[in-house]
């Protein structure tokens, strides 16, 4: 159950006389049937005293005024944090100053959720003053204590229940919920890379519909690219949610793939700036690609997203209302223009974005489907679909006499040809389509 590191860990404090405990997440995750994916040890020793007790192992002081000491254990790091209360957090983000104390029930005070408040005792006891246990068996998050001062200590704690709540579905305890809408103006003061981080985990999320659809308010208070969808009614036959709804319900329809998630949800905060109601009373979007793209980039921009992730996301947004058609020439000049990768990604947008439409409009999202079939077809073909596969090279040309400009041109010219079907690749029918340019 617990890692050999770990336990080693333990052994050794428990051994000096101190008290040590696995703690938070990776008792939450064991309670959960899962492996967890860090541990955390707490102790009644103090850092000098975590040193002394590691004094044969590396040590490292990398949260030494808060307590923490990370231990290298037959090269596993584990971060051994002292018994502590926290002084006042006057970012909303950080402590200013900690209290070491001799008490586990009043470490685990100073926890956001309940069921990260546990420890695992020896024998596998379970310490849990707050109700974790109960909380995880009804799939409830629930704030230790006041909900309100906990997200008025650390604004990301609500960024952090939003992403639980994608992650494992939980329910959000009621008071706990209008503690995150209250308080979320907070959030303006988190760094756009912490934003970002706890994003990233909540698209990705097995229950990311559940979670945008019941924290969309708490959410928009950090993405406030997004707030005006939140109940926009679209008034068009395609559509039978609003655009926040559709939002949520293509996300989660789409392949765990991090770029198309994003791009998902992105992907109409542009429709209510460019919305426009015709004579029969059906709205319209009209340009909400291009609207959508831009406050992505913003948005993005802002997070301080990596620069390919940025690209990548901006131009599946820009091209997300492309239309195609499933036959071979349109999956031949997806290919050519954009390559594989790219050309994949956005069909499978689009067939997620078709499936959180009206039924009765699900034409697309097969059409997108069949294309993506054709797609990956052609690329086990290896047909001819940029400059590089032509049969001909410049060289050919100009031995033809053709030269700056011109040289380009025409072989452009050629390519086209092949992705129509007018002209094979192949090396003798390309220079009589040359000819031909040159008899006209």
């Amino acid at each position: 159950m617990i890692p050999e590191y770990v336990g080693t860990a333990l052994a050794l404090l428990r051994g000096a006389g101190f008290e040590a405990y696995p703690v938070g997440g990776c008792v939450r995750d064991l309670l959960r049937g899962e492996e967890p994916h860090d541990w955390d040890v707490t102790t009644s020793a103090q850092p000098p005293e975590i040193k002394a007790v590691f004094r044969d192992f590396t040590t490292v002081d990398t949260g030494i005024r808060h307590g923490t000491v990370t231990v290298l254990l037959g090269g596993r790091p584990l971060e051994i944090t002292t018994f502590r209360t926290d002084g006042g957090y006057l970012d909303h983000r950080h402590p200013t100053s900690v209290t070491f104390v001799s008490d586990l029930t009043e470490d685990l005070r100073r926890r956001d959720f309940t069921v990260n408040a546990m420890a695992l005792g020896e024998g596998g006891t379970v310490i849990d003053p707050f109700g974790g246990q109960a909380d995880l068996r009804a799939s409830v998050l629930r704030a230790v204590g006041d909900p309100r001062l906990r997200f008025e200590e650390d604004a990301l704690r609500i960024l952090r229940a939003i992403r639980f709540c994608a992650k494992m579905g939980f329910d959000i305890e009621p008071e706990t919920m209008r503690a995150m809408e209250e308080k979320a103006s907070l959030l303006a003061q988190v760094s756009g890379e912490r934003i970002y981080g706890e994003l990233q985990g909540i698209v990705m999320g097995d229950h990311a519909l559940k979670a945008l659809l019941t924290c969309a308010v708490p959410l928009s208070a950090a993405l406030p690219e997004i707030k005006d969808s939140i109940g926009f009614d679209q008034r068009n036959r395609h559509h039978i949610y609003d655009v926040w709804e559709h939002t949520a319900r293509a996300l989660q329809s789409a392949p765990k793939d991090r770029l198309i998630r994003l791009a998902l949800l992105f992907h109409d905060v542009g429709k209510p700036r460019s919305f426009t109601v015709d004579f029969n009373g059906e709205g319209h979007f009209y340009a909400h690609a291009r609207l959508s793209a831009e406050s992505t980039e913003a948005a993005l921009t802002r997070l301080k997203a990596d620069r390919e992730t940025r690209e990548e996301v901006v131009w599946l947004v820009r091209m997300h209302d492309l239309t195609v058609t499933p036959d071979e020439r349109t999956a031949k000049r997806l290919l050519s223009r954009y390559g594989h990768e790219r050309t994949r990604r956005l069909l499978l947008l689009k067939e997620a974005d078709n499936l959180a439409q009206s039924p009765a409009y699900t034409n697309r999202g097969e059409d997108a489907r069949a294309l993506l079939a054709l797609t990956e077809q052609l690329e086990r073909q290896r047909p001819c679909l940029t400059l590089r596969d032509l049969a001909v090279r410049g060289g050919d040309l100009m031995a033809l006499g053709y030269s700056g400009p011109a040289l380009g041109e025409t072989l452009r010219r050629l390519l086209e040809d092949v992705l129509e079907g007018r002209c094979p690749n192949e090396r003798a029918a390309l220079l009589d389509r040359v000819k031909f340019y040159s008899a006209q």
